[in-house]
C-alpha cells in the first residue's frame, strides 16, 4: 500500500534550496527588491522562513544569489575601495574589467544584462542592484551624497557593459583594459568624489 502523499511545508533538503532560488526570482521580477520579503518567498517555496535565512542569509544576499552571477560583486569592490577614496575609480574598474574581460564569468552576466532591457529587469537595477551592491560598495568610501552619487556612477559603468560587451562597438570593444581605465577613471573619479553641482 503506498503511502498518502506528505502535506505541509517541505523539509530543508537540497531540493528546498533550488525551490527558494525559484521563488525568489519570481518575486525579484515581479514585485521587485523593496516588494520582495523572506516570508513571501518562503511561503511560495513552502518552507520555513528560518530556512531561507539558513540558506541565503539576508534578504540583500538571496537577492544576489538569485541573479546567479559566477562571482558576488560585493566580495569583489568591497575590498578594493578599502584604500579609501583616492583612486577608487581605477581600482573600481580594474576589479569590473577583470570580471567582464573573463570569457567564462561574462556569459551568465550578459544573460543578466538582457533580461535588465525587460521592464521588469529595470526595477531590479533600481530597486535592488543599486541599493544592494552599488550603494553599499560607494558608501565604504565614506563619500557623502550618495543619492546622487549612485546613479551617476551606475550611468558610466552600464553604459560602458552596453558598449563594450553587449553591443561590442569598436573601438570600445578590443581596447585594452589601462586604456579603459584610463579614459573612463577620471569621470568616475568626478562621480564618486568631486563636486557635484
Amino acid at each position: 500500500m503506498s503511502e498518502a502523499p506528505r502535506r505541509g511545508r517541505r523539509p530543508g533538503a537540497s531540493g528546498a534550496q533550488a525551490a527558494i532560488l525559484a521563488a525568489a526570482r519570481k518575486s525579484f521580477a515581479t514585485a521587485g527588491f523593496s516588494g520582495t520579503t523572506i516570508r513571501g518567498v518562503a511561503s511560495a517555496a513552502a518552507v520555513d522562513p528560518a530556512l531561507v535565512h539558513h540558506y541565503f542569509g539576508t534578504k540583500a544576499d538571496l537577492f544576489i544569489a538569485a541573479l546567479e552571477l559566477p562571482v558576488d560583486p560585493r566580495a569583489l569592490l568591497l575590498p578594493a575601495m578599502e584604500p579609501g577614496p583616492e583612486g577608487a575609480a581605477e581600482r573600481l574598474l580594474r576589479v569590473f574589467l577583470s570580471v567582464w574581460d573573463d570569457p567564462v564569468a561574462r556569459l551568465p552576466l550578459l544573460a543578466l544584462v538582457r533580461g535588465v532591457m525587460e521592464p521588469s529587469g529595470q526595477q531590479l537595477v533600481r530597486d535592488g542592484w543599486l541599493p544592494v551592491v552599488v550603494g553599499p560598495v560607494l558608501g565604504a568610501l565614506g563619500v557623502d551624497d550618495l543619492e546622487r552619487r549612485v546613479p551617476l556612477v551606475a550611468s558610466q559603468v552600464i553604459g560602458l557593459i552596453i558598449v563594450r560587451y553587449v553591443l561590442a562597438v569598436e573601438p570600445l570593444a578590443s581596447m585594452p583594459p589601462e586604456e579603459v581605465v584610463a579614459v573612463y577613471a577620471p569621470t568616475l573619479q568626478r562621480y564618486l568624489t568631486g563636486p557635484l553641482p
